[in-house]
């Protein structure tokens, strides 16, 4: 059974981590008794829970992404008057 990273286990809800756990437990005793075609439907069953953690990941990533860029529009725009103001003051002299 292939588990799926921290960061996503991270983000299942308590339902959904113990669907999971629970999932992981069966797929696991189903190698161990080399039931390898039924351990295969319960894998595809865990690849089907965790797609709404993958999602929720990918949106915090996205979110990330969007702070990062604010933040450097915010500094280059505070650079930018910076060198406008030091411009002004040139003239003014």
């Amino acid at each position: 059974m292939r588990h799926c990273s921290v960061q996503v286990r991270g983000l299942l809800t308590r339902e959904e981590l113990d669907r999971y756990n629970a999932l992981m437990e069966v797929g696991s005793y189903l190698e161990s008794q080399s039931r390898y075609d039924l351990s295969a439907v319960i894998q595809a069953e865990v690849d089907r829970l965790i797609l709404p953690a993958i999602e929720r990941l990918k949106e915090k990533g996205r979110e990330r992404d969007r702070k990062t860029q604010e933040f450097l529009e915010e500094q280059r725009r505070a650079e930018w008057e910076a060198k406008m103001r030091e411009l002004s003051e040139d003239e003014a002299e």
